[in-house]
């Protein structure tokens, strides 16, 4: 059993290196590294402490959405996107428990909100008119409004459009 040993301890050093992203990330100071760091980062988000919070990098990847480098914009939307499935098994499944132990259906309804409501608030920051005439999200320029776009999108796909229309009530742009 030696060697189950040490592939439990590689994976909790990957989780312990995802967990402690949002810190090492500020340390960071060549753009170059922070892209690197993020992009790997995100290769091995799926590891991270999902148990314990279930939106801890959040207040991190929110930001990147708005980093001038498409590429860091894509790592954080794909982390953002890999939550919302994991978040959203209360709305996709009624009656069926989430993977996470202690998450509950009111918690990722509140995660969920909060998410929803911070993104809005990012799309009424960014948005300018020239977007209005594009009709789907995969023909918008590359930009930090269709990275957050992007986001919503997959939101909407897994939680419905009726189920994110109880949420239009809560948004204060910015």
């Amino acid at each position: 059993m030696y060697g189950e040993q040490g592939k439990r301890d590689k994976f909790r050093d990957i989780k312990d290196i995802v967990n402690s992203a949002p810190g090492n990330y500020t340390i960071i100071t060549e753009d170059w590294r922070q892209e690197n760091f993020v992009l790997a980062v995100s290769v091995i988000y799926y590891l991270h402490d999902k148990e314990a919070q279930p939106d801890f990098l959040f207040p991190w990847l929110l930001p990147l959405l708005k980093h001038p480098r498409g590429n860091l914009r894509y790592a954080a939307a794909k982390m953002i996107m890999n939550e919302l499935g994991p978040l959203t098994v209360h709305i996709r499944f009624p009656g069926k428990k989430s993977y996470t132990k202690d998450l509950a259906p009111e918690k990722a309804d509140a995660i969920l909100r909060s998410l929803f409501i911070s993104l809005n608030n990012l799309l009424g920051i960014m948005h300018e008119r020239k977007y209005n005439r594009y009709k789907y999200v995969d023909s918008l320029p590359a930009s930090p409004y269709k990275s957050v776009q992007m986001v919503m999108a997959e939101m909407e796909d897994l939680c419905g459009r009726e189920y994110m229309m109880l949420w239009q009530g809560n948004i204060k742009h910015a």
